[in-house]
C-alpha cells in the first residue's frame, strides 16, 4: 500500500473496510498500482448504441472475451460492462482484474420526449455473485426523470456500500434545458461532478469539459471570481474541484472517436490538470489490439507523470 493510496483512502472516512478494500484493489492493479490514478476500460457501448455501431469497426469486439483480455493484457485498473458481458467473462477470468458491474443501462432504438432515463438491469446480489469490486451507475442532472434516477442510486448505492462494494457513476448532464453544447460546459460538468458527489459516488466520471458557460446565473460567478475556463487544464482543475476540492476520484471519459494525436494531447491536459484518470472505451476497442493496447498503456504513462 502507497502512500497515496493512503491517503485517497482517508477521505473515504464513513465507509466499511469492505468498500475500501474493493477500492483499494482498483487502485493497487495494473500498470498504474499505487499510483492513485487508474484507466478503466467501459464497455456498455453495445447496449447503449447497439452491436453493429459499436463493434464493427473492430469485429474481433462481438466476443466479451476480447474486451476482458485488451483490459488485461494492457494493465487496466478495471474493467466494467453490463450484466450480460459481465455473466460471459466472470468465471474464466475470475480474479484476474476488478469487474465493476453497469447496474442501469439504455438504448438508443427510443428517446423519450420527457428527457432520458436508464432502466435498471442488474442488481447487487449479481456484482456479489459475480465476484465484483463495485457497481457503475448512469445519472442524467438535468433530465425531467432526474428525481427518479437519484432515488434509484440513493437505494442501490446504500445496499451496494453494505455489502462492501465501490460505487461509481457515471454523472452526464442532459435535458430539455440544456443545449447540446451546454452537455460538455464547464459551469455544467462540474455541477454534474458535485451532484454525484453528494450522492454519494466513491468515483465520478464525466465528460471533459469545454469552455462554454451555459447558466446565465453560473456565468455571472465565473465572471466575478475569475474562474480559468481558458484551457481544458484550467477546466479541468476546476471540476476536480468541485469534487469535493480534489477529495473524490473523479476520471474523464474518452469521447467520441477521435485521432491518437488529438487523444493523447487531452490526456496529457487533462493529466495536468489533476485528473484521477480516464474511462475509456471506443476510443480503445474499435482499434486493432496491439494499437489498443499501445493507446491504453501510453495514456497510463501519461497519468503516471512518464
Amino acid at each position: 500500500m502507497t502512500p497515496r493510496v493512503r491517503e485517497i483512502l482517508s477521505w473515504y472516512g464513513a465507509d466499511n473496510p469492505g468498500v475500501l478494500t474493493n477500492l483499494a484493489r482498483i487502485m493497487n492493479h495494473g500498470r498504474l498500482a499505487g499510483t492513485g490514478k487508474m484507466v478503466i476500460l467501459p464497455v456498455d457501448q453495445g447496449f447503449e448504441h447497439g452491436a453493429a455501431r459499436s463493434f464493427a469497426p473492430n469485429p474481433d469486439g462481438y466476443n466479451p472475451n476480447y474486451h476482458i483480455e485488451l483490459a488485461i493484457e494492457s494493465g487496466c485498473s478495471a474493467y466494467a460492462a453490463p450484466l450480460g458481458f459481465i455473466e460471459a467473462v466472470a468465471r474464466d477470468y475470475a480474479g484476474e482484474i476488478p469487474l465493476i458491474l453497469k447496474m442501469n443501462n439504455s438504448d438508443s432504438l427510443y428517446k423519450p420526449a420527457e428527457g432520458p432515463i436508464s432502466a435498471v438491469t442488474a442488481s447487487i446480489d449479481h456484482a456479489l455473485r459475480l465476484g465484483c469490486v463495485g457497481i457503475g451507475f448512469t445519472i442524467y442532472p438535468g433530465s425531467q426523470n432526474r428525481k427518479e434516477m437519484y432515488e434509484e442510486i440513493a437505494m442501490a448505492a446504500e445496499e451496494a456500500k453494505q455489502a462492501g462494494l465501490v460505487v461509481v457513476l457515471w454523472a452526464y448532464a442532459r435535458g430539455e434545458q440544456i443545449s447540446k453544447e451546454g452537455e460538455t460546459a464547464i459551469d455544467v460538468i462540474a455541477y454534474a461532478a458535485q451532484i454525484a458527489a453528494q450522492i454519494g459516488a466513491h468515483i465520478i466520471k464525466v465528460k471533459p469539459p469545454t469552455a462554454h458557460i451555459e447558466q446565465a446565473e453560473a456565468k455571472k460567478v465565473y465572471e466575478a471570481h475569475k474562474i480559468k475556463v481558458s484551457t481544458l487544464t484550467d477546466r479541468i482543475k476546476h471540476v476536480v474541484d468541485s469534487a469535493f476540492g480534489g477529495r473524490r476520484i473523479i476520471i474523464f471519459s474518452g469521447g467520441a472517436s477521435k485521432s491518437t494525436e488529438d487523444l493523447m494531447k487531452e490526456v496529457k491536459e487533462l493529466a495536468q490538470g489533476g485528473a484521477f484518470g480516464s474511462i475509456m472505451g471506443r476510443n480503445a476497442f474499435q482499434r486493432p489490439k496491439e494499437e489498443s493496447i499501445k493507446l491504453l498503456q501510453d495514456v497510463m504513462d501519461v497519468f503516471s507523470g512518464k
